[in-house]
């Protein structure tokens, strides 16, 4: 049976796309991919004859009006979002059509742009009695964010934090991170993580702002902020390896 499969193309390096999604996309006679932020070398799957649409300029009727034409000549669609499409996706907008309109549908699940971050960064974000939890979250602008969510309030948890589409306001996310954090907070901008212009700007909350805007870094990258970006002050190590700590597989 003929249906749509949201597809998480991962962060920008197509090796970084799953199998299951290649094979999927190399299946599709219809391939709509979100042409702002999804490399377009994984377009290169693609089954020749296949149509592909940048959705870019697209409003949200024009795309589901597509998908339902597709679906109705018996055809697989694509419908391929960048890094993890349960994270700022816009996806359940449009499975919300699709129930209305009887459309089968699946989604499957990509590399995020926070992993590839964290893996150009070269740290974990949870270290054991430094930071156990992890907050993805953004900035408030045209599409607000609830008021018990703004970066301040969070702020107070201290814990790992991911802040997506806000680089561009990065002296608004430092004066509400202050809130919380200290200003020696380890902070680490990254621009288009796992392509080949990747970027990193290392920094505390005191000096980020400043070396963001010299480096005219305003779109396209991620705010990492908190103690676990600080490898050098990792005193505490996990027990799952610890000699002298038992579990099931060892005694």
């Amino acid at each position: 049976m003929p249906r749509v499969f949201f597809i998480g193309a991962g962060p920008g390096d197509p090796d970084l796309m799953t199998i299951k999604a290649g094979k999927i996309i190399a299946s599709a006679g219809l391939v709509i991919y979100a042409g702002s932020l999804v490399n377009p070398d994984v377009l290169k799957f693609a089954k020749p004859g296949a149509a592909i649409y940048d959705s870019s300029g697209m409003e949200l009727a024009k795309i589901v009006d597509l998908m339902k034409d597709y679906i109705s000549q018996g055809k697989t669609v694509a419908r391929v979002h960048t890094g993890e499409p349960s994270l700022y996706g816009a996806i359940a907008e449009q499975m919300a059509e699709l129930d209305k309109a009887g459309i089968e549908y699946e989604v499957v699940p990509g590399v995020s742009s926070a992993f590839a971050a964290a893996a150009a960064l070269k740290c974990e974000l949870t270290i054991p009695e430094v930071s156990q939890t992890v907050i993805f979250t953004r900035l408030s602008g045209r599409t607000s964010v609830p008021e018990e969510e703004s970066l301040a309030s969070l702020s107070r948890h201290r814990a790992t934090m991911v802040i997506f589409l806000s680089v561009g306001g990065t002296e608004r996310v430092v004066k509400e991170l202050l809130e919380g954090y200290k200003e020696d907070t380890p902070v680490a901008v990254v621009y288009k993580a796992s392509w080949p212009e990747e970027k990193i700007i290392r920094g505390t909350l005191y000096d980020i702002a400043g070396k963001v805007k010299k480096e005219n870094i305003n779109k396209t990258a991620l705010i990492l902020v908190g103690q676990a970006l600080d490898r050098s002050a990792i005193e505490k190590y996990s027990k799952l390896y610890d000699k002298d700590f038992k579990h099931g597989y060892r005694n």
